[in-house]
């Protein structure tokens, strides 16, 4: 099949297209019914009515955009028409509600009279909170975007116009850092006139370079004043006029620094890349052939051609979807009234920073592994790299805000949380921690500090505050690959095998004489990264330690238990997983320590996986799970969570309510708890689930992660003398951070204690 006969498939599956509307309140009751519609719904109707601006308070407008477009430019498709073009605007919708969360309706418009369209679009101003036109050919689309946003007191933006110059704005800013080039100084030739090359031109000059230095081609050669005079050109691409004699595109890009292509495919050859300046900067991005294909751009010179083309299968792609969801999601946060340069430019600068940083590994995944590392293969951010919502967003709304623009306002820090609220529990429950991390940040031991992973998770947790990091390891191999990751980092380095360490090598010995461990074989034990970053929290020269990324779960766990071992009165540590559904989340214990717990083990675990459910403010309902109801099966495997119950539910020290055995439905369905065993102790479902052993905790916390949809935290290792957490061995950077973040917190509460 082809990719049209795929598309066709995709498209055409049950339901038809690729939106649907979905109810945001329960409507599960005649009582609900009656609030939603009639007769309960009269009173926001009359609060309206009173005060139009409480439509945000009530309706879904805040959060709503539309689409709107007449199809007179469908990309690649040309006019085909409103109803034609349904498909494109129901994607863009996908691409709203996928990256910023913002609900949109898509409005297909049949009028072809600029008037009649902008009459039609002002007059839904009452249902939407901003408008994203799409797809309407120049220069009518210059036309409806001005008279609208005169008429409208909400956002306006036509996004093939301001898109693909706030991105390519992005790159610029960094394609210039690297190749050392000035913007005042930047000649520019564009190869195309429309509305998206006169709007990124426009958007330019925002930036800093200068109108001189700005070169315009279109299909019948550069844009000059004769030609301007004539009355070969209308009022907007008059704008960009030269005073030059006519020539072609070939004579526009002798010397030229940069090539912004906007037209149409292959028209650049490699002569007149060569004939550029010295370090070209290349942004071909006619769709889906470039202006000059990637490779033939790079061979045609010698020296550094940094190049962007509209494809995702090469580096640098310039893509829309970079922009548009975010400059609303901060506009509509901010009720602003418009989308104003101010807001675009922060937009760009914001994209241009992100690409600076390091890069998660779901996105290097989600590419392919790429080295996705910031220089001239890389200098605007991957689409779908999620950070930019929280960059982007938070920018435009200051701009917005900084501009008078806006008529609310946000805090940055709050507001950043609520973006991560959007999207899923996970986040909203990681940034609590994050928070606290960093209002007390810890010294934090990795003891592999040579691994790459760790080496950029220790960036980003020094970076962001959240603890200060120790990297254990060799310190050549870490310093060279601290360089050859391009971070701008100066890690603590402390070095096993290149320092006097004999008060380790005393301790080491001290605490294991008696387990067989002679002082010649200390001095080569502390040399293992996992046994000095033990001795290293151990003597307090640390706050906390991780590791386990590069070797088997109890191999990693192995050391600390030795070194220091379980807290007094505690028996048994045990692994609690954090597991975060869209509106849930729960504990799961134990995944990784006890294997065939007893009923004091499993109440032990119990207590723990109660006591980190705290540390991330949640009050623990815990619920001893088995294959049973309370007694409805009797034999030695259901007595045992039996027992631990019922000793929790004696132990005066236990202020949290816990009960069992019961199924994992009886646990987490509060009809089936409330219905069926009124009698619990649990009023609401549990929210800490103990497993009967470590093959059933290690199972469940899987198939809730990979089938269920929950995002996981931990392993966090409870119950030691010292905070110890042991990784997985394929976790990535942010799960590092994650679980540092988790050991300083444990930190914290030792200290406090």
């Amino acid at each position: 099949m082809t990719l049209e006969d795929d598309s066709l498939e995709y498209h055409r599956e049950d339901p038809p297209g690729k939106i649907e509307i979905r109810t945001t309140k329960s409507t599960s009751t005649q009582r609900d019914l009656s609030l939603a519609y009639s007769p309960g719904v009269a009173g926001p109707c009359r609060a309206i009515d009173e005060d139009p601006e409480a439509a945000y308070e009530y309706t879904a407008k805040a959060n709503l955009v539309g689409v709107v477009s007449d199809g007179s430019a469908v990309l690649g498709l040309g006019d085909i028409g409103p109803q034609a073009s349904k498909p494109v605007m129901e994607g863009k919708g996908v691409l709203f509600k996928r990256f910023a969360d913002i609900d949109v309706f898509d409005i297909e418009v049949d009028h072809t009279d600029p008037d009649d369209f902008v009459d039609c679009v002002a007059g839904m101003e009452s249902t939407f909170g901003g408008v994203n036109l799409e797809d309407i050919a120049a220069p009518k689309c210059f036309v409806i975007e001005e008279r609208l946003s005169e008429a409208m007191d909400i956002p306006v933006f036509h996004d093939d116009q301001h898109g693909t110059a706030i991105i390519t704005g992005a790159a610029l800013l960094n394609a210039i850092e690297i190749s050392g080039k000035d913007l005042e100084d930047l000649q520019v030739t564009f190869a195309g006139a429309g509305a998206a090359a006169i709007a990124t031109a426009r958007f330019y000059l925002s930036l800093g370079v200068r109108r001189e230095n700005i070169t315009m081609v279109d299909i019948d050669g550069i844009l000059t004043d004769e030609r301007a005079a004539s009355g070969d050109l209308n009022e907007y691409n008059r704008e960009f006029t030269s005073d030059v004699p006519e020539g072609g595109l070939d004579d526009a890009m002798v010397g030229a620094d940069m090539l912004v292509g906007l037209s149409a495919g292959g028209i650049v050859d490699e002569e007149m890349v060569q004939s550029m300046a010295d370090d070209p900067i290349i942004f071909a991005m006619a769709n889906p052939e470039p202006e000059i294909d990637y490779e033939t751009a790079k061979s045609a010179r010698d020296d550094t051609v940094i190049m962007a083309t509209g494809r995702s299968d090469y580096p640098n792609q310039v893509n829309n979807v970079l922009g548009f969801p975010f400059l609303f999601r901060g506009a509509l946060d901010v009720r602003a009234t418009e989308i104003n340069e101010a807001m675009k430019v922060a937009a760009a600068e914001a994209l241009a920073d992100l690409a600076k940083r390091d890069v998660p590994d779901a996105v290097r995944k989600a590419y392919g592994d790429q080295p996705l590392q910031f220089g001239p293969e890389y200098i605007i951010p991957k689409p779908l790299d999620t950070r930019v919502l929280f960059e982007v967003a938070p920018a435009v709304a200051e701009a917005a805000m900084g501009s008078g623009a806006a008529r609310d306002e946000v805090d940055t820090e709050p507001y950043v949380e609520r973006l991560e609220a959007r999207l899923g529990k996970s986040r909203e429950m990681m940034r609590i921690v994050l928070n606290k991390a960093k209002s007390d940040p810890k010294r934090l031991a990795l003891a592999e500090g040579a691994n790459e992973k760790i080496i950029r998770a220790a960036h980003q947790l020094e970076e962001e505050g959240i603890a200060d990091p120790v990297l254990i390891g060799n310190r050549t191999t870490i310093e060279r690959k601290v360089e050859g990751l391009g971070l701008a980092f100066d890690p603590e380095v402390v070095d096993p095998a290149g320092g006097d360490y004999e008060a380790y090598v005393d301790r080491l010995y001290e605490l294991r004489q008696r387990k067989g461990l002679t002082r010649r074989e200390a001095a080569e034990t502390i040399r293992d990264g996992d046994y000095f970053a033990s001795v290293m929290v151990e003597r307090g020269d640390a706050d906390a330690m991780l590791t386990g990324l590069t070797h088997h779960y109890p191999s990693a766990l192995r050391p600390p238990l030795r070194v220091i071992g379980t807290e007094d009165g505690v028996e048994h540590a045990a692994g609690v997983y954090m597991l975060t559904f869209q509106n849930q989340v729960v504990f799961v214990a134990d995944a990784t320590v006890n294997q065939d717990p007893d009923a004091e083990t499993l109440a032990e675990v119990t207590r723990h996986a109660a006591g980190v459910a705290r540390q991330f403010d949640v009050e623990p309902r815990a619920a001893l799970l088995s294959y049973s109801d309370f007694g409805s099966v009797d034999n030695p495997g259901t007595r045992k969570p039996r027992r631990a119950a019922a000793r929790l539910r004696e132990d005066p020290a236990v202020d949290f309510p816990v009960d069992g055995e019961m199924q994992a439905d009886t646990a987490v369905v509060e009809d089936l708890l409330q219905d069926d065993y009124e009698f619990a102790e649990l009023e609401e479902p549990a929210n800490v689930l103990v497993l009967p052993n470590l093959e059933a905790g290690n199972i469940v916390y899987k198939l809730l992660q990979r089938l269920g949809g929950a995002d996981a935290v931990g392993p966090m290792l409870a119950g030691m003398d010292e905070p110890v957490h042991v990784l997985q061995r394929d976790d990535e950077v942010k799960d590092i951070v994650n679980l540092g973040a988790a050991a300083v917190l444990d930190a914290q509460r030792r200290d406090q204690a």
